[in-house]
């Protein structure tokens, strides 16, 4: 009896903890501060969602991309923020906004899109995005396309890369002519995002890593001006954390639940703040669990997976 109730507590702390995941982000007064609207490049326009917000940090970036008469819009904002739909049309003048790329299905990111088309545009054009496999949405609001596609404006040539993880139709945004990466909330200007999926989430950074970008434009905080330290940090960040749970694990002899993980990793961390830890903790198990090198214990119990030694036979 005792087990179930301790078993039903720990598993509505996990449930608590993506909630309070959220809450314990930087103070938004010891952020950077970001202009509203401000050119980054000869190509790119970053204006601010106007949000900001615990989950947002300074707000949303959206940013205006290519040369010419005609520009590319990549994410929205929120809806109902009409400081942001103004500055839009500062930053746009007599331009045109030829289609909308959202890189995600977060409502900061793509909430702002039938304001951005009914007091902006004027007109429907095209809202690209890639489809989400965990849940139905309106085909008939987004332009669904596939990894590698390829859109084009003067001046600039975007590359629409998946890099599932914070969200499992999240991409991030290559343009050419720069070597220069919209992260999305794959990686953010300051602190660390969170994500769905840690194994994705893994393979997107080393995606991302290997792409070698000049430059990092996030879905919220500064330009990122060292873009390989910047994702070399992330990585290392979760691989320092894998490495103390799987050590936990080697050091234990009975099972351990993800609270008793968590109490020993962030043995110093206080009690408030563990409710965001068992969320990490959470997802590094699932991974490994992935991985095969975990498994799983009863209700809520977990251990290092024994590897059989291999045995060599010779034919008499």
């Amino acid at each position: 009896m005792f087990k179930l109730l301790r078993d039903f507590i720990e598993y509505s702390i996990a449930i608590l903890a993506h909630f309070y995941a959220h809450m314990f982000r930087p103070n938004n007064k010891s952020l950077t501060t970001i202009e509203n609207l401000n050119q980054l490049s000869p190509l790119v326009w970053r204006i601010l969602g106007a949000n900001p917000g615990p989950f947002t940090l300074q707000g949303t970036n959206t940013y205006l991309v290519g040369s010419g008469k005609s520009k590319i819009l990549i994410d929205s904002g929120e809806p109902n923020v009409p400081e942001y739909i103004n500055n839009l049309k500062k930053a746009l003048g007599e331009n045109k906004i030829s289609c909308i790329v959202c890189t995600h299905w977060h409502r900061d990111h793509v909430g702002g899109v039938p304001d951005v088309i009914q007091k902006v545009i004027g007109e429907k054009v095209p809202v690209y995005k890639f489809k989400r496999d965990d849940a139905v949405e309106d085909s008939s609001c987004y332009t669904f396309v596939n990894d590698e596609h390829i859109l084009s404006t003067a001046g600039a040539t975007l590359r629409l890369i998946g890099t599932p993880g914070h969200t499992v139709d999240h991409m991030s945004i290559y343009l050419e002519e720069e070597g220069s990466l919209f992260s999305g909330d794959c990686i953010l200007g300051e602190g660390s995002t969170i994500f769905e999926n840690l194994h994705s989430y893994m393979t997107s950074l080393h995606k991302l890593l290997n792409l070698k970008p000049k430059r990092i434009y996030p879905g919220h905080g500064p330009v990122i001006e060292e873009p390989l330290e910047k994702i070399g940090n992330y990585i290392e960040h979760r691989n320092k954390r894998e490495s103390e749970i799987l050590e936990a694990f080697k050091q234990s002899d009975s099972p351990l639940s993800m609270m008793a993980v968590t109490n020993i990793v962030y043995k110093d961390l206080p009690i408030h703040l563990k409710m965001a830890a068992i969320n990490n903790v959470e997802h590094h198990i699932k991974k490994l669990l992935k991985e095969e090198k975990i498994e799983k214990i009863g209700l809520s119990g977990y251990r290092l997976l024994a590897v059989e030694p291999q045995t060599s036979r010779m034919d008499s």
